[in-house]
C-alpha cells in the first residue's frame, strides 16, 4: 500500500500540521508520498523531501494553486489519486475544505479527525466532544482520512532524501476565485503551534482585564494567548483565540487555564496538553478534574503574584 499526504503550505514553508499528518500516514504502513500543489512552491517541495519517512514528493505547480482554492486542489488530488490506498489530509480548515470534495468524487466515506492508527484500515477518533473514542474500520478501496494533529507527534523535519517528481498541474476549475485575505499579525506564537498557552475565561470580566491580566503572564512565559468560548462570545477576545470543540484544538507542553470553568466543549480542545495548570476560585469547577496543578484562588490576586514569582 502507498499513502499520499496532501501538504498544507504557504508556497514557501510547510504548515506544522503537515508533519503530524505524515506521522499518521507512516503508522498506517507502506510508502508515504507527499503532494505539494502550489505556485512557485519549489521550496516547500524541497522541505517535504527532507522529512524523515517520506519516499516521494509530487510537485504540481501552477498559478491556480497560489491561494489554495479547494476546488483546484481537490482536482489535483483526484488527478494523482489512482494507485494510492490512502489519502491523508490535516484536519485543519485547509484539509477539511478539500478532503470532503475528494471523498465525494471517489464515492467513499471519509474518516474524520483520527487520533490514532490501529491498522491500515482501522482508526480511532474522538466523538461526543472527546468524551468517547470511536473505533472506525473502513472497507473502501481508497481511505480518505483527516488527521487531528494533537494525536500524533510531528515527523522529523530532516533525515529524509525523497525524490521530487513534477506532475502535470490540472487546469483552473473556474468555479471559484480568490478575492482577498485578512491575516492577523501577532507577536506571540501561533496558538496551535505554541508550546505554552495562557488561556482566559469569562471570569476575567472584560476585554481590558483580559489583556491587562493575561498579557504580562503570556509575555513572561513566551506563551500564546487563548480564550474560552464564553470569553469570546462576551467580546473579551477575538474569535481566532478560541480554544475548544468549536475553536482550535491544542496540545501544548503547558496550558494555563485562568478563570475557565472547564465546560466539556472547552476540555475537548485542550485536554491533551502535557501539563495543565488551572486557577479558579470555584472549587467545583470541572477544570480541576483534568488539571495537573490546581490553585483555588481569586485570579486577580493569584496571577499578579505568579508574575512576580516568575
Amino acid at each position: 500500500m502507498t499513502a499520499l499526504v496532501i501538504a498544507e503550505h504557504d508556497n514557501a514553508h510547510l504548515k506544522g500540521a503537515t508533519f503530524n499528518t505524515i506521522t499518521a500516514a507512516i503508522q498506517a504502513g507502506g510508502d508515504v508520498h507527499v503532494l505539494i500543489a502550489g505556485s512557485n512552491a519549489g521550496a516547500a517541495a524541497a522541505a517535504a523531501a527532507q522529512i524523515a519517512g517520506v519516499t516521494k514528493v509530487l510537485h504540481a505547480d501552477g498559478a491556480q494553486f497560489a491561494d489554495g482554492l479547494a476546488e483546484n486542489v481537490a482536482a489535483q488530488v483526484l488527478a494523482v489519486a489512482s494507485g494510492y490506498s490512502h489519502l491523508f489530509f490535516p484536519a485543519t480548515a485547509y484539509g477539511k475544505n478539500v478532503s470532503p470534495r475528494v471523498a465525494a468524487k471517489l464515492d467513499v466515506a471519509q474518516v474524520s479527525e483520527i487520533s490514532k492508527v490501529i491498522s491500515a484500515d482501522t482508526f480511532e477518533r474522538p466523538i461526543y466532544a472527546g468524551n468517547a473514542i470511536a473505533t472506525v474500520q473502513s472497507t473502501d478501496a481508497v481511505k480518505v482520512v483527516t488527521v487531528r494533529a494533537t494525536g500524533f507527534d510531528a515527523a522529523a523535519h530532516t533525515g529524509g532524501s525523497a525524490a521530487v517528481e513534477t506532475v502535470a498541474a490540472v487546469a483552473d476549475s473556474g468555479t471559484s476565485s480568490f478575492v482577498g485575505r485578512e491575516v492577523t499579525k501577532n507577536d506571540r506564537p501561533e496558538l496551535t503551534a505554541a508550546k505554552i498557552i495562557v488561556s482566559g475565561g469569562r471570569a476575567l470580566g472584560s476585554g481590558e482585564k483580559f489583556n491587562d491580566v493575561l498579557s504580562p503572564l503570556a509575555d513572561k512565559l513566551g506563551a500564546a494567548l487563548g480564550a474560552s468560548r464564553a470569553a469570546v462570545d462576551a467580546g473579551y477576545a477575538p474569535n481566532d483565540l478560541q480554544v475548544g470543540q468549536t475553536g482550535k484544538i491544542v496540545a501544548p507542553q503547558l496550558y494555563v487555564a485562568i478563570g475557565i470553568s472547564g465546560a466539556i466543549q472547552h476540555l475537548a480542545g485542550m485536554k491533551d496538553s502535557k501539563v495543565i495548570v488551572a486557577i479558579n476560585k470555584d472549587p467545583e469547577a470541572p477544570i480541576f478534574q483534568v488539571a495537573d496543578f490546581g490553585l483555588e484562588a481569586d485570579l486577580f490576586t493569584a496571577v499578579p503574584e505568579l508574575i512576580k514569582a516568575l
